[in-house]
């Protein structure tokens, strides 16, 4: 075969620095735009976001010659900078050091995308933490608790 075609579905979520409430939710489709313009530059398209004052989740469309952990530095890297300049009380903002990412299939993508315009609501029973956890769970992965949080 010729060409190169992929599909691969992520979601993705990663917390501020210590589960710090610092983005406001004024601020959040503005910060969505700018990662989805960081995700495009690398051929990794933005298909949803979500989030809470400590959270964001996204659901990329990863691209064929992307890494994920090059996406997540490059993203991370520059909605950190810029917000940073979007307040003087977010003039510390930092992103915890690690993310959290899991496939998805495409039959699934309507529930995530539900999933991720209802998190206000989804918050209000479960915290960042029991959610990670919930997701490991769910999907298998093996980690140890004590390198889990920052």
């Amino acid at each position: 075969m010729a060409a190169t075609l992929t599909s691969i579905l992520l979601h993705i979520t990663f917390s501020t620095k210590h589960r710090e409430p610092l983005i406001p939710m004024t601020v959040m489709p503005t910060l969505f735009q700018y990662m989805g313009g960081i995700c495009r530059d690398m051929h990794s398209p933005l298909l949803h976001a979500g989030g809470v004052a400590d959270h964001v989740h996204l659901l990329v469309s990863l691209g064929k010659a992307t890494a994920v952990a090059d996406l997540m530095m490059h993203a991370k890297r520059a909605t950190s900078s810029w917000l940073k300049n979007q307040s003087t009380d977010l003039t510390r903002f930092a992103w915890q050091d690690g993310y959290f990412a899991f496939s998805v299939g495409h039959h699934d993508t309507n529930a995530v995308r539900a999933y991720l315009d209802n998190q206000a609501e989804h918050h209000r029973t479960r915290d960042f933490k029991e959610e990670v956890l919930a997701f490991l769970h769910k999907y298998n992965v093996e980690h140890d608790p004590k390198y889990l949080w920052d």
